[in-house]
């Protein structure tokens, strides 16, 4: 009896379908060449490496798909596939993963998570107090100058945002989102947890965070990039969490890749698991090692600028940020409250080779947001910090489209309020759109005027002018959220170049200043202790 039923157990295991995900050993025999890339990438897609001079690789082609017919051929369920990874997601019972591993063209598997896919969900609204009246979306706009960006007309036009998250419910009837919906700016969706054409279910997570870039109703709420296109893909599964969701995040971001995305945000983070035989150690944060921080790292290479949420465990024991918030060169975004000190629960770094994060922060604590209903609500979490920095980055590479992902990368945290004293509690700080501006303009004509000392070691700054014109010079001082100190002429002649600048009326802090000297300009973060 005990025989028998030990090979029942055997045999009920044996049929249990799970999900893997097959690696190939190589793309050897592929139809598709890095000489015809149009047949595998969007104009959009090649266009954004031919300026950023980033080469086709033979990582970009497509996997073989005779590869893919000889697993198919063992009876398993072929999924998705990754060009990056090379490989493809199945569902197998165990017989049948184990005459997969012996087929010459594969390298390993991996399982990712039990069960078959998933093709009826639940829909899930998160129980949060909703108000009729939410604080006006000013505050978390003009912490980071967006509303400045706003006023110069930048407000995410011809962008393509790809928002990666666990669901779009109510986008596609809610009032703040129908300038979205009918002027046709989502250009791409897919749900890869159902593998469904359907994103507008399941959960509201992915509302909200959209709602921070793309909602608008007038007078009421306005998004930090309200007119961007975008892509939306679901790749969580809010009701389990396994490694599949890693894989997902990778077949969207490869999606996203392909249909020409400028921008990536994701306000998902993963470390933990409901198989802890899946989970991630803190000595495991450096970037290369999860799942999502390989495929968000390979994003970043192909000149895509990645925003993340840095993760809300700053009040639990794993307190640092999750993975893919540990990559070197994303965006991750901690979070601040109105007054711009850290959310308690905000996590922080640093990453285990010792990198500042998180990068930069945004408001996380009362986030105005747009709920399924169309109600105005409020969130707190890095998930809603981190579609505000995406805005900013859209405004940001609209005015400034000669710049490269990792030069976008560069001038956000460049411009934060705390870059010349980072901390792994908020990174380097809060930018601004006013400094990111001064900081570009003025990136030409640095050599013409020269200011220090930087810190002040006294009362004054020196100003000196390398060509010396008979028109004044002209002086601005701003403090780091961008308002306007002072502002006053002087001529800079032979006779008093160096010109001392007293600074003895200000207080200790980080300030902005801005120098034009006929066509020269300079802006520098001056810092008095």
């Amino acid at each position: 009896m005990l025989c028998s039923f030990l090979l029942v157990c055997w045999s009920v295991q044996a049929q249990q379908i799970n999900r893997y995900v097959v690696f190939f050993k190589n793309k050897t025999g592929t139809p598709f060449s890095i000489a015809e890339p149009g047949k595998f990438l969007s104009q959009k897609a090649i266009d954004r490496r031919t300026k950023q001079g980033i080469p086709i690789i033979e990582e970009d082609l497509p996997i073989n798909p005779a590869y893919v017919t000889e697993v198919k051929g063992t009876g398993a369920k072929a999924y998705f596939s990754s060009r990056w990874m090379n490989g493809i997601l199945v569902e197998a019972d165990q017989v049948t993963i184990d005459q997969i591993k012996l087929l010459p063209a594969v390298d390993h598997t991996e399982f990712v998570a039990p069960n078959k896919k998933l093709s009826g969900r639940i829909k899930k609204v998160r129980s949060r107090k909703e108000t009729s009246i939410a604080p006006a979306t000013k505050t978390q706009l003009q912490m980071l100058g967006i509303d400045k960006m706003h006023a110069d007309g930048f407000i995410g036009q011809d962008m393509i945002i790809a928002v990666l998250d666990g669901g779009f419910l109510g986008v596609n009837t809610a009032l703040p989102f129908q300038p979205i919906i009918q002027e046709n700016r989502i250009v791409d969706s897919f749900d890869f947890v159902a593998r469904s054409g359907n994103v507008f279910a399941y959960d509201d997570h992915g509302t909200e965070v959209l709602s921070v870039i793309g909602a608008f109703n007038e007078g009421n709420y306005t998004g930090g990039a309200y007119k961007a296109k975008f892509q939306l893909y679901v790749t969580e599964d809010s009701d389990n969490e396994y490694r599949i969701e890693e894989y997902n995040w990778l077949f969207a971001a490869e999606r996203a890749d392909s249909a020409g995305v400028d921008i990536i945000n994701s306000s998902l983070g993963y470390n933990l698991f409901d198989d802890s035989s899946m989970d991630y150690l803190k000595t495991q944060l450096d970037g290369r090692t999860a799942v999502v921080s390989k495929a968000a790292g390979k994003a970043i290479a192909r000149g895509i600028v990645v925003v993340c949420s840095a993760g809300n465990e700053g009040n639990n024991s794993w307190q640092l940020v999750t993975p893919p918030a540990d990559v070197d060169g994303i965006l991750a975004i901690g979070s601040v409250t109105s007054s711009n000190s850290k959310s308690t629960f905000s996590s922080i770094g640093p990453t285990t080779d010792n990198r500042i994060k998180p990068d930069v922060v945004a408001l996380g604590s009362g986030t105005s947001v747009i709920k399924p209903s169309g109600v105005l609500s409020t969130q707190s979490g890095t998930s809603v910090a981190s579609p505000l920095i995406a805005s900013l980055v859209a405004g940001v590479w609209q005015a400034y489209p000669q710049l490269t992902g990792a030069e976008v990368y560069q001038t956000i945290i460049r411009s934060a309020d705390e870059f010349s004293q980072p901390t792994n509690f908020k990174g380097y700080g809060l930018p601004s759109y006013a400094l990111i501006t001064g900081y570009l303009e003025g990136a030409t004509h640095e050599d013409e005027i020269t200011l220090y000392p930087n810190p002040i070691t006294g009362s004054s700054l020196q100003i000196s002018i390398k060509t010396p014109s008979t028109e004044p010079t002209q002086i601005q001082v701003f403090a780091m959220d961008g308002k306007k100190i002072s502002e006053f002429q002087q001529v800079i002649s032979w006779m008093n170049n160096p010109f001392e600048c007293d600074f003895s009326s200000l207080s200790a802090g980080v300030y902005l200043v801005k120098v034009k000297s006929g066509v020269h300009l300079k802006v520098a973060r001056l810092v008095k202790p």
